[in-house]
């Protein structure tokens, strides 16, 4: 035996997609109901667990042999619940990968997994198995009727008087359902094998997944939550926005000063006509409003920071030893391949800027109400800015977070031979004073000469990049800053002449791409390949990782010129027919070896207990003594692939996390 493909179908009373699959497998009331597996390409077997049938001997040994790779369709799901049972039933064949100085707890080693989702992923498919299938057009399809059986065998049930009174559905209470769901388990396996062999010219390489199994094991070990600090947030934010909303009706006498419609209509009889009351909107007539509205506005924005759902999130993603799990997908955005938050979502966590953190944080920690509401204005803000705080190391050990010093920046210089921008990198210089700097042809200095121009720079470099214009500048906040509308196009004309190779680089990229699918030959630009297989379009990366786009084929664009459309999940969540251009693939690369190059600095300082990561930053548990610097320094050595790419890391220790 070399691989077996497996499908699962389980029970547990915890919700899976609020809580995980590390709290949900670790429910009391967790079981397995049907195991579906094939051994080789064969036929498939169901075996129905919940109906006294028991796997095969051999079978129960493959899961724990190593030198059997194990496949699956969102493989974590399998390998964990899978751990949890077999801990249960057969501990004398279970063998964990854990040692006894890290926090993973003991799963099944991930080095023996592998994903058909991820390779799915890799090829620019969408992240679902029915999704995957219906774009492949297979003759095997997912079953339709699949969500009404898991809502039926798989969750809780209402008790009613119909059902007697009953909590949860057994196979006896349906034996006709049951045994569709029995062939709906048995049509899962058989479309991810049908997955795997269509995709099987095109193998996911081998230092990929090993970047996976590097991503288990961080999901794996987990990070820990100060629940106090989670617990008690909540309840402040409970108090606050009672009071909030009291100060409220005292002020308005409405009945529901919450409501959209009725404050709308209070603004109006007092002399204050609002087409909306979204944020931007309610900031901005605080400004001008009198007196007596703008205290009413100002309570409304009070209120609209007062969200809880981060730490929500953390009561429900914790688990029993106080850390959560299963925060990161691999290869979530599958046009870089970069890494998506689920659950907590560290990768969208508000940023902290009070100067006293500690003390906020030891307020909430304690409980102190009284105190936070006396040196607080804003307690809906004060806790907004502590989410980060919630998460902590071990007793006794510290958090060192490290991240890169403006990487997508020094890749995209890097590619497009900017020479001036790679020697403000080279000389450490501040990337948004220099290019303020050639935008407007004086000198600036951060906090000195012409450091008024900073921010322009600033806003021009998040902006401009990949071919944004003055929309792009405008999404980014440009007019929120002080800057003015006339300012916008001259902002752009003088960032593309001061960037000119990188401008250069977008349309030789697009170019390429045109070339490559029009003539279905292989092109090349910048030491980036474009090339046509079997109705895809692949763009090789210096790290030997391709981009996948499905479908590609020349169109129009509103412009009514010529232009290159894929398929994807577009903005829209659905699987549709996107539009792009060379800046659009320009940032897709950078992106993507950003990604490449994050994912190498995990694996040098994968000796290291990697608990979390957020876009270019690592979160690193460990002893005292363990040298920032050197973490550092590891963090920031180029790959080989990349020779001559200036990158640096910077980092600082913490007792919680924060932004420095």
């Amino acid at each position: 035996m070399q691989e077996i493909s497996i499908d699962l179908e389980t029970y547990s009373d915890v919700n899976l997609q609020k809580c995980g699959v590390y709290r949900y497998a670790e429910s009391s009331n967790f079981e397995i109901l049907l195991f579906g597996y094939a051994v080789d390409g064969g036929e498939v077997q169901v075996v129905d667990i919940a109906r006294g049938e028991k796997i095969p001997q051999g079978i129960i040994e493959a899961l724990t042999d190593d030198a059997v790779t194990k496949w699956s369709f969102n493989s974590s799901f399998e390998r964990i619940c899978l751990s949890v049972w077999l801990q249960k039933n057969y501990p004398a064949y279970f063998y964990s990968y854990s040692i006894n100085e890290d926090t993973v707890v003991d799963y099944l080693d991930p080095s023996a997994w592998k994903c058909s989702m991820i390779w799915a992923a890799y090829m620019g498919l969408p992240l679902s198995l029915a999704g995957a299938g219906t774009v492949l057009g297979l003759e095997e399809q997912k079953l339709k009727e699949g969500k009404d059986l898991i809502r039926y065998f798989c969750v809780p049930c209402k008790p009613t008087k119909v059902n007697g009174g009953r909590t949860r559905n057994l196979p006896e209470h349906d034996m006709e359902k049951w045994n569709t769901f029995v062939f709906y388990n048995k049509r899962d396996v058989e479309v991810e094998m049908s997955i795997q062999d269509r995709l099987k010219k095109f193998p996911v390489p081998d230092f990929v997944w090993d970047e996976y199994h590097l991503d288990q094991e961080i999901n794996d070990r987990g990070i820990a939550l100060d629940i106090d600090v989670v617990e008690n947030a909540i309840a402040f934010d409970a108090k606050s926005k009672a009071e909030l909303s009291e100060k409220m009706q005292e002020l308005t006498d409405l009945d529901n000063p919450n409501s959209v419609v009725q404050m709308k209509q209070w603004l109006s009889d007092n002399g204050l006509e609002m087409d909306s009351l979204g944020k931007k909107d309610v900031a901005q007539a605080v400004k001008t409003a009198p007196k007596e509205l703008a205290e009413v506005l100002q309570l409304r924005q009070q209120l609209s920071k007062s969200s809880v759902k981060k730490y929500q999130a953390m009561q429900n993603a914790v688990c029993e030893d106080g850390r959560a799990r299963g925060m990161f997908q691999f290869y979530g955005a599958n046009r870089s391949g970069r890494w998506a938050g689920r659950l907590i979502q560290l990768q969208n966590l508000p940023q902290n800027h009070i100067s006293d953190l500690e003390q906020a944080r030891g307020l909430v920690e304690s409980g102190n109400y009284d105190a936070m509401e006396l040196l607080y204005d804003d307690i809906p803000d004060t806790l907004s800015q502590l989410i980060r705080t919630a998460f902590v190391p071990r007793p006794g050990m510290k958090f060192v977070v490290a991240d890169f010093s403006a990487i997508e920046a020094r890749v995209l210089s890097y590619l497009a031979k900017e020479s001036w921008r790679t020697e403000v990198f080279a000389n450490n210089g501040d990337i948004y004073c220099a290019s303020a700097s050639a935008m407007f042809g004086v000198p600036v200095v951060k906090h000195g000469e012409n450091g008024h121009l900073r921010q322009k720079g600033k806003i021009a470099e998040l902006a401009l990049g990949y071919g944004g214009s003055v929309g792009a500048l405008k999404a980014m906040g440009a007019l929120d800053m002080g800057l003015d509308e006339e300012e916008l196009q001259p902002l752009v004309d003088s960032w593309r002449a001061a960037n000119p190779n990188i401008v250069r680089f977008w349309w030789e990229v697009d170019r390429s791409v045109k070339d490559t699918i029009k003539n279905r030959v292989t092109t090349e630009t910048h030491g980036i390949r474009f090339r046509y297989q079997s109705g895809m379009l692949f763009i090789l990366l210096p790290s030997g990782r391709q981009l996948s786009y499905v479908k590609p084929r020349m169109g129009e664009n509103r412009f009514g010129g010529e232009s290159v459309t894929y398929e994807g999940v577009g903005g829209t969540k659905k699987w549709e027919r996107i539009e792009s251009y060379g800046p659009k693939f320009v940032e897709n690369i950078v992106q993507a070896i950003s990604r490449d190059i994050l994912a190498h600095s995990m694996q040098t300082l994968s000796h290291c207990f990697i608990c979390g990561h957020v876009h270019d930053e690592l979160i690193i548990e460990c002893s005292m003594g363990v040298s920032l610097d050197a973490i550092c320094e590891q963090m920031g050595r180029t790959p080989a692939w990349i020779p001559g790419l200036l990158l640096r890391a910077d980092g600082y220790e913490c007792s919680f996390y924060k932004k420095d």
